[in-house]
């Protein structure tokens, strides 16, 4: 199975927050692949140069990568174009939310978020497959 993880669900994972065994079956089950979009992978980055340093925000990165968290940059024309109608649609939702929306439209797969404000109502209008993990 093909899962795209939000930064709520790598940020989740990587601090043990409610939900990170959901995210750690979905990392290590050798039938999935996991990706993450650039600017998700940012936003767990951000998170942990914020609460605590950027060498600290650098080994989350690098450990969410040696678990084979596939990053992806996709960010072509028609890529950020369907992101920014995305944004344009459904204002409440995180431009990168709406990235990470765009790649799982992209690749076939489904997006994983704790994201339930944002995103309930794409889940229920069926605009991607959504995994909520907690």
């Amino acid at each position: 199975m093909i899962y795209i993880l939000d930064s709520s669900a790598m940020i989740a994972y990587l601090r043990n927050e409610a939900g990170a065994n959901v995210v750690e079956r979905l990392l290590t089950d050798s039938k999935n692949i996991c990706y993450a979009h650039a600017i998700n992978l940012c936003e767990a980055f951000y998170d942990f140069a914020r609460s605590s340093d950027e060498a600290s925000a650098q080994q989350a990165i690098t450990e969410l990568l040696d678990l084979g968290v596939v990053e992806r940059r996709d960010l072509d024309v028609p890529f950020w174009q369907q992101a920014g109608m995305l944004k344009a649609v459904h204002r409440r939702v995180s431009l990168a939310d709406c990235c990470a929306i765009a790649l799982t439209l992209k690749l076939g797969g489904e997006l994983v978020t704790s994201d339930h404000h944002e995103l309930d109502a794409l889940a229920a209008a069926g605009v991607c497959p959504i995994k909520f993990f907690r």
